[in-house]
């Protein structure tokens, strides 16, 4: 079974408080886009039980054991003995640049397990084994656009469609840690919510719809803000950055040429 798990972007992204677990609660939408890595899923009849996992194209930092896919296979099998899979990862959805690659890996991988073994796991139940892996991991259960809260793993559905535009994705080869972005963030309430300014045209997002992540970013890594600027100059009648950092999008109404314009970045560009 060969799966093409897919990247996603966020339309803004406030922080809103900080909880007494230690995480933040943030409103955000995830948005899917058509970056995808290559998941190849197969019984292993060499063994009774296990996961052999490889993987191309971009290294995976980390223990094999430790990786999300693996995980998963752990996770499930102690409620629904499975049999041995072969896992093979082509990996091409950069790393650490908030665009989902690794949560969308484990939730197709999920999927392929409940196909391929005939588990018949309920929608809830596939959500359930997705959450405990990561906060947005289960969105791509349904990947579906979604108007995310909580830890980001509280979902209601939005209805919002890009189809018809064009969309960049700038990944500038290097990525932003999670825990370093948010130590730069003061949370606090808006007077009006992501879901309210997201339901306004696009033309009129670029000075209200905000990622809160940008400028403590920017001032640390003025490369990131550097693509922003890029691709305003290109025309895009919206640009953000994704998640966290560290990858950049621009939303433009044409396909444009870009060639020249991001010699130091991976690049990925579609229409939605």
């Amino acid at each position: 079974m060969i799966l093409y798990p897919n990247a996603k972007i966020n339309l803004g992204l406030h922080v809103v408080e900080k909880r007494a677990d230690g995480y933040h609660n943030i409103e955000t939408v995830f948005y899917p886009v058509g970056w995808n890595d290559i998941l190849e899923v197969l019984p292993d009849e060499s063994k009774n039980t296990g996961v052999d996992f490889s993987s191309g194209g971009i290294p995976i930092p980390g223990a094999v054991e430790e990786n999300l896919c693996v995980r998963a296979y752990n996770l499930i099998s102690k409620d629904y003995p499975m049999p041995a899979v072969k896992i093979h990862l082509h990996k091409m959805i950069p790393i650490g640049a908030g665009l989902g690659g690794g949560s969308s890996d484990a939730a197709f991988f999920i999927r392929a397990l409940n196909e391929l073994f005939e588990l018949n796991l309920a929608w809830g139940e596939l959500h359930h084994y997705a959450k405990q892996l990561g906060a947005d991991c289960s969105f791509f259960i349904t990947n579906k656009p979604v108007f995310a809260e909580g830890k980001g793993d509280q979902f209601e559905s939005i209805n919002i469609s890009l189809k018809g535009y064009f969309i960049l994705i700038a990944y500038p080869n290097f990525h932003v840690g999670t825990g370093e972005a948010y130590a730069g963030v003061t949370p606090q309430k808006r007077a009006a919510s992501l879901e309210e300014i997201i339901s306004t045209p696009v033309d009129q997002w670029k000075d209200v719809l905000k990622n809160d992540f940008e400028k403590s970013v920017f001032i640390k890594f003025p490369e990131i803000a550097e693509l922003k600027k890029k691709m305003y100059d290109l025309g895009a009648i919206y640009s953000s950055m994704s998640g966290s950092g560290s990858a950049v999008y621009g939303l433009f109404s044409n396909e444009i040429d870009f060639s020249g314009k991001f010699a130091d970045s991976k690049i990925w560009s579609g229409l939605l």
